[in-house]
């Protein structure tokens, strides 16, 4: 029974057959059962034809009805939707179930019964009175979740009655859904630079001819292409006309960097220090993209999403959309790591020029500090909203493990715009406050080393 497709319950096999069938008695039929066998055997030792007549129609009603039952059981088919499939955590989804007497003949007493995650709430239970030959019914339900997940639904369970209450047999459909749960997220103000084409660092052109005519990538003739630009020696190669590719524009890259790191967070739920890192980075790549960013999610491990292309980057064939909601269903069910350290994650970022880097830190110590002021060094600008968990360990009503501006000193000597995460506070007002950071440091004469090269928005 997958999504929007139908599917009919589970026959089990036979493996069971009617002795599987017969444990499905109901209390009514149970008592006829023994009424019956107590009769029949009465009229054996006594010689009373009547009584034993009396005997096998209560014994033999409910027998009829598990036998018409274990045989009509696979006559109902079923479907699920899910609206939406992906929601934010918090937010609601509708669960619409849709039941369909594929039989000639009408259903007795139906139960519809659907597994789902006690995060998602109670499991919902659905009686449907009878349902016409080819009739149908539809049902749904809500389902909630304030935790980040890839949660299971279904099977869906149905429960069929015989029109005496004889008998009532549950089968399982084959098939479930998946509820994805993505983090929340919160629209950032645009911070505009002086000079910053959004989107595409500072408006430089590349092309790809680098070298002169032997080092031009040609490709092949379209409608429209103007003649001007035909590559003959191309077309003498291959035989078809080839035109030069035009010059397009460099995409400025943005890496979004989330530390897993298990020793780096304290406690657990949704208004956990990690939760609001992973939140946090949602927020930021999302923006990103909105911006017209090539864009890529990186772990400390060393991970990335999406690790497709040269680069691994989401690059500008990818809309945005799209990108989006591969990195946040990533997002949905990341963990924290065993990891010790962020040098898997430098490794990463050593590959090259990086454009923008945006990290979202937890507690780090002078060693993961160096190792952080290194990764400065290999992009055009560098953000960090760091976590102190000594601070979110008291729910912000602790002093804190040690002041802010010492903790983030070695960042911000390495070229950090470095921004302290008190607990409970919006990544908006925060954002805010990196750009007035990166304006103060301009405005005190620090130059380009703190700059933010590529822009960002």
């Amino acid at each position: 029974m997958a999504a929007g497709q139908p599917g009919a319950a589970d026959d089990g096999d036979d493996r069971g057959g009617l002795r599987a069938a017969l444990s499905g008695l109901t209390t009514r039929g149970r008592s006829f059962l023994a009424a019956g066998v107590a009769a029949a055997i009465c009229a054996y030792v006594l010689g009373q034809g009547d009584l034993l007549r009396v005997g096998l129609l209560l014994a033999v009603l409910p027998l009829v009805s598990v036998t018409v039952l274990h045989r009509t059981r696979y006559r109902v088919a079923g479907s699920r939707r899910l609206s939406p499939s992906r929601v934010t955590a918090g937010s609601e989804a509708r669960v619409h179930l849709r039941m369909d007497n594929v039989s000639r003949v009408p259903t007795g007493l139906l139960m519809l019964q659907d597994r789902v995650p006690y995060v998602l709430g109670p499991r919902p239970r659905f009686v449907l009175d009878r349902v016409e030959a080819g009739g149908i019914r539809e049902v749904s339900y809500k389902v909630r979740s304030d935790l980040r997940g890839r949660y299971p639904l279904g099977p869906l369970q149905l429960r069929l009655s015989d029109p005496f209450g004889m008998c009532e047999l549950t089968r399982s459909f084959s098939a479930y859904d998946t509820l994805i749960v993505i983090p929340r997220t919160e629209p950032l103000p645009t911070l505009r630079l002086a000079g910053e084409a959004s989107g595409y660092g500072d408006g430089r052109q590349r092309s790809l001819a680098l070298a002169g005519e032997d080092d031009v990538i040609p490709r092949g003739y379209r409608h429209g292409d103007d003649l001007r630009r035909v590559h003959w020696r191309s077309t003498a190669r291959y035989g078809e006309l080839m035109v030069r590719r035009e010059e397009q524009p460099q995409r400025a890259r943005c890496t979004v960097l989330l530390d897993t790191r298990r020793s780096g967070y304290r406690g657990a739920g949704p208004d956990s220090a990690f939760e609001w890192a992973v939140s946090g980075a949602a927020s930021a790549l999302v923006h990103m993209l909105e911006r017209g960013f090539a864009v890529r999610l990186l772990t400390d491990t060393g991970d990335s999403v999406p690790g497709e292309g040269p680069d691994g980057f989401a690059g500008s064939t990818q809309e945005s959309a799209d990108s989006a909601g591969l990195m946040l269903d990533t997002l949905a069910v990341i963990g924290q790591s065993d990891g010790e350290g962020l040098s898997p994650a430098y490794d990463v970022l050593r590959g090259g020029n990086e454009g923008l880097l945006i990290a979202f830190f937890g507690d780090i110590d002078e060693k993961q500090a160096a190792v952080a002021a290194r990764m400065r060094q290999r992009s055009g600008a560098a953000v960090a909203f760091v976590l102190d968990s000594a601070d979110w360990g008291h729910g912000g009503d602790g002093p804190g493990s040690t002041d802010a501006d010492e903790r983030l000193r070695p960042l911000r000597e390495a070229g950090w715009i470095a921004v302290p995460v008190p607990p409970r506070t919006d990544l908006a007002r925060l954002w805010q406050q990196a750009g007035q950071l990166r304006a103060d440091t301009q405005s005190a004469g620090s130059g380009g080393t703190t700059g933010f090269s590529g822009g960002w928005s």
